[in-house]
C-alpha cells in the first residue's frame, strides 16, 4: 500500500512540474566555472542598444550544460501605444529561428525514424516540383539537404502580393505551387541564398510524410515532449490566454495596431496563417534554454528525449559538399563575427530572427547564449549583429574553468 502512495505522490508531483512547464535549475556562474564578474558586462552592450533605440528591450539567458547561470530581462516590451516593462518570462515572436526550433528539430525526428532520408528528391513528396536546367538541358533535382542548407537554388522570398497577382489569392496552396515551378537561381550545392522558401518547402514534405500540420507536430513531439508551457504556434488564432499575457508586440500596422500574437513575416501570417515552415513559433527565454540544454545533451533534457546524439551531432556539422557556405542542417554553422561571436568554438551553430532574436550553441564549451528582443517594436528599424557578438563575445569571456 505504502509503494502505491509513494507512486500517486511522485505523479502528482510531476503533474505539478508539467503544469507550470520545464525549467532549467538555476546555478550561479561560479558554480558552472564561470564569472559572474564578466557576465555582468552584458547589461552595458543592451542598456547602450536600447539607449541608441536600437531594440525597446531584451531577455538574455546563458545555458552552461543543463543549468542557467544568467538571466535577465532589460527596457520594455512594449513602447506603443503605452510602455510596459520587459519580465524574464516574456514571450517573443522567434521568426526564423522557427527554422530551427519548429523545422528543423521535428524534421530531423522524420530522418531518425526512417521517414525520408537527405538524399531524397523533392518531387518524390511534391509531385512536379521542377528541377534546376542547365545550359545543357540535363535536369538537376533538389533535394531535402539542399533546402536544408539553403543550397537548393530557389529564390530568397515572395511577397504575398505576388503570390495573390499569379494566382487570384494567398492560399498555401498557390505558394507552394509557385515555388514548384519558380525560376531556380543556381544550380543546387553550386551556389547560396538564404531563403524562407526553402523550409517553406520543408513543411509541405512533413506534412504529406506525417498528416499533420506542422505547428501541430512541432508542438506534439517538441514542445510538449520537453513540457515547454510558453512555446507554441498562433498563440492568439489558438486563444492561448496565459501566453498572450506575456507576449511582447511587434512593428505597428497600418491601422496603428501593433501585431501582438501573430507572426511578424509576410508569407508565415497572411499565407500560411501562422503554420509555416520559416516562422511561427512563439516562446521565451527559460522554454529556449531546456531546448538548448537537450542539445548539448544529444537530444534529451530531464528523461525526455527528442533526437538522438548522433542526429544532434550531425544536425550541428556542415556538410562536405556545402563546406563553403557554412550551413548546417537547419542551422547556420558559420557564426564567427556575428551570433556566435569571435571566441566560441568554430563548432557553434544557432540562427537569428528577423524580430531580433538569436540562438548560439556552443558544443565545445557546453554553452549556450540566447538573445530575444522585438527590435521591429514599434518600427522595423536597427540592426543586433554587433550587440550579439560583443553578448556572446562576454559569454566565451566568462568561461573560467574546464570546456566541459
Amino acid at each position: 500500500m505504502r509503494k502505491y502512495v509513494c507512486l500517486i505522490a511522485v505523479l502528482l508531483v510531476n503533474l505539478c512540474v508539467f503544469a507550470q512547464g520545464t525549467k532549467l535549475q538555476r546555478a550561479t556562474p561560479e558554480e558552472m566555472k564561470m564569472s559572474s564578474e564578466k557576465l555582468s558586462l552584458i547589461d552595458n552592450v543592451v542598456n547602450q542598444a536600447i539607449k541608441d533605440t536600437i531594440i525597446p528591450g531584451a531577455v538574455v539567458c546563458v545555458v552552461r550544460k543543463d543549468k542557467v547561470v544568467f538571466l535577465k530581462a532589460y527596457g520594455h516590451k512594449a513602447i506603443y501605444p503605452k510602455k510596459e516593462k520587459m519580465t524574464e518570462n516574456t514571450v517573443f515572436d522567434l521568426a526564423s529561428c522557427s527554422k530551427c526550433v519548429g523545422t528543423t528539430l521535428s524534421f530531423m525526428q522524420l530522418v531518425e525514424s526512417g521517414k525520408l532520408r537527405l538524399a531524397d528528391r523533392v518531387d518524390m513528396y511534391i509531385p512536379g516540383f521542377e528541377p534546376y536546367i542547365g545550359e545543357d538541358g540535363a535536369p538537376v533535382h533538389i533535394r531535402v539537404i539542399d533546402l536544408l542548407t539553403h543550397t537548393s537554388g530557389l529564390p530568397a522570398y515572395v511577397n504575398p502580393s505576388q503570390v495573390e497577382k499569379e494566382y487570384g489569392n494567398t492560399k498555401p496552396e498557390s505558394l507552394l505551387d509557385w515555388i514548384a515551378h519558380c525560376k531556380r537561381v543556381y544550380k543546387p550545392t553550386n551556389g547560396y541564398v538564404y531563403s524562407c522558401l526553402n523550409f517553406v518547402t520543408l513543411q509541405h514534405i512533413l506534412q504529406k510524410v506525417t498528416g499533420m500540420q506542422l505547428c501541430d507536430y512541432a508542438q506534439k513531439n517538441i514542445f510538449d515532449r520537453l513540457g515547454l508551457a510558453h512555446t507554441t504556434y498562433m498563440p492568439k488564432a489558438l486563444k492561448k490566454k496565459e501566453i498572450m499575457k506575456l507576449v511582447a508586440p511587434t512593428e505597428k500596422q497600418a491601422d496603428g495596431k501593433c501585431l501582438i500574437g501573430e507572426v511578424h513575416d509576410p508569407i508565415a501570417r497572411v499565407i500560411n496563417k501562422g503554420n509555416s515552415g520559416n516562422a511561427g513559433v512563439f516562446s521565451n527565454a527559460e522554454d529556449l534554454a531546456v531546448i538548448c540544454a537537450a542539445l548539448l545533451n544529444g537530444g534529451q533534457y530531464g528523461g525526455k528525449r527528442i533526437l538522438g546524439p548522433l542526429t544532434v551531432k550531425a544536425m550541428g556539422e556542415v556538410p562536405a559538399e556545402v563546406v563553403k557556405y557554412g550551413r548546417t542542417l537547419g542551422w547556420d554553422g558559420d557564426l564567427r563575427y556575428y551570433t556566435g561571436g569571435d571566441l566560441f568554438s568554430l563548432k557553434t551553430y544557432g540562427h537569428t530572427g528577423y524580430t531580433g532574436t538569436s540562438i548560439a550553441i556552443d558544443p565545445v564549451s557546453n554553452t549556450a547564449v540566447i538573445i530575444l528582443s522585438n527590435r521591429v517594436h514599434p518600427y522595423d528599424t536597427g540592426n543586433l549583429a554587433r550587440p550579439r557578438t560583443l553578448i556572446s563575445n562576454i559569454v566565451a569571456g566568462s568561461i573560467v574553468g574546464e570546456l566541459q
